[in-house]
């Protein structure tokens, strides 16, 4: 199953001037002068009225005092791309209240102006839309022995506070059969409690024994709900956090996937573009968290960490880029586990749901289609953690 592949856009719209008359009024000819206003009588002209108010703020010293307007401001037009960061201290605890000239943007090593800036505490200033919460179960790479546990994690999360969410949540569940979302996000979590209540654990058709050819079917599973996520999430406004419950898809490390033939890498770079920016459109932060396995306690955790560079190329394309642990890393998210406190993991990843920033920025002319453009976000204070996008993919500009 090949991923849809994602070539975004970006349209130059050029805009000119047009006078055009009023409704109802003729127009005047371009080449005859408009005629000076006239004033009824005891009434005065704009022209006039402007002339006094000059006069009268002359000769008030009251008014002479009074401070100049304020500049405009350099960050108030609306960038192309958008960013949502989350930063926090050493001890992990979000920070709101910096400003715009605290963070220096570098895209592929060269500064980018800040076009917009806005910060949010939660408190004061509050996201609109809320931040929503995807917590989606993924039976299909989850052991059949785990499902119950992550159930009974889930549903002490839900009734933290007497099921009184913070943040409007939604259920997801990944299947064989495919992906089954609940219709609405909600913020009482004794009714999403039942939902997950009403999950049967079930085997699924694809099992350890059918080898590499299981694990294909897991990642293309896998891979295409995420793309439909985020496909249906981009329509939607605001921030989301998906909370991925699981240990993830298969990396493919066997010798056939670290050294795939030209169109399988062309497939996977296809795949790593659509999501790379998908993701950032929909505003959907990757998260990752998971319980304890033995099965997988042999395993290296931090392989990921081999596939965090961005793909330039088709030829750099490889299945371990399209790794959720990865895509946790680009989109910002956290990656939290394994340990069998589901409920805290959980947590933390929503702790700084609404403390974070939104800027924007427009990105330098493309040199060629799928152009990848390295992101970093600096701060000029010592002991600051910053979470965005790592990157995106440029197109060139269609005149």
């Amino acid at each position: 199953m090949r991923l849809r592949p994602f070539i975004g856009v970006l349209l130059v719209v050029l805009f000119g001037r047009i006078l055009t008359a009023p409704p109802g009024s003729v127009a005047q000819s371009s080449t005859a002068p408009a005629p000076p206003a006239v004033a009824p009588v005891g009434q005065t002209t704009p022209e006039a009225q402007s002339a006094l108010r000059r006069e009268k703020e002359l000769k008030d010293p009251t008014l002479l005092l009074r401070p100049p307007p304020k500049a405009p401001s350099s960050v108030a037009t609306q960038g192309q791309i958008h960013l949502d960061v989350a930063v926090s201290d050493e001890q992990g605890k979000p920070v709101y209240s910096l400003q715009p000239w605290d963070f220096t943007l570098m895209d592929d090593g060269k500064p980018a102006k800040v076009l917009s800036f806005r910060g949010f505490d939660g408190a004061v200033a509050k996201p609109q839309p809320p931040v929503e919460v995807i917590l989606l179960i993924d039976e299909v790479n989850l052991p059949f022995q785990q499902v119950a546990f992550v159930k009974s994690e889930l549903s002490r999360f839900l009734r933290q506070n007497n099921g009184k969410l913070a943040q409007p949540v939604s259920i997801m569940r990944l299947t064989d059969a495919g992906l089954r979302v609940q219709p609405r996000p909600t913020l009482d979590g004794n009714a999403q409690e039942s939902i997950v209540n009403q999950i049967k654990g079930q085997i699924g058709f694809i099992n350890p024994a059918m080898g590499v050819g299981g694990a294909l079917q897991r990642l293309q599973i896998s891979e295409h709900a995420l793309a439909s996520i985020a496909e249906n999430e981009v329509k939607k406004p605001g921030r989301k956090l998906l909370i991925w419950v699981g240990p993830g898809w298969p990396m493919l490390e066997t010798a056939q996937f670290v050294t795939p033939d030209d169109t399988n890498r062309r497939r996977y770079f296809d795949a790593i573009v659509e999501l790379t920016n998908k993701l950032r459109e929909a505003r959907i932060t990757v998260n990752s968290v998971s319980g304890s396995d033995p099965n997988t306690a042999a395993l290296d955790p931090f392989h990921y960490q081999s596939f965090l560079n961005g793909v330039r190329s088709p030829r750099q394309a490889a299945a371990g880029y399209l790794a959720l642990k990865v895509l946790a890393v680009q989109t910002g998210g956290r990656i939290l586990g394994p340990d069998n406190d589901l409920a805290r993991q959980i947590n933390a990843c929503i702790a700084d749901a609404n403390s974070f920033y939104r800027i924007s920025f427009n990105p330098p002319p493309a040199g060629s289609a799928d152009e990848y453009h390295e992101l970093k976000l600096q701060i000029d204070k010592p002991g600051l953690a910053v979470r965005t996008n790592a990157g995106y993919y440029n197109e060139p500009s269609v005149n």
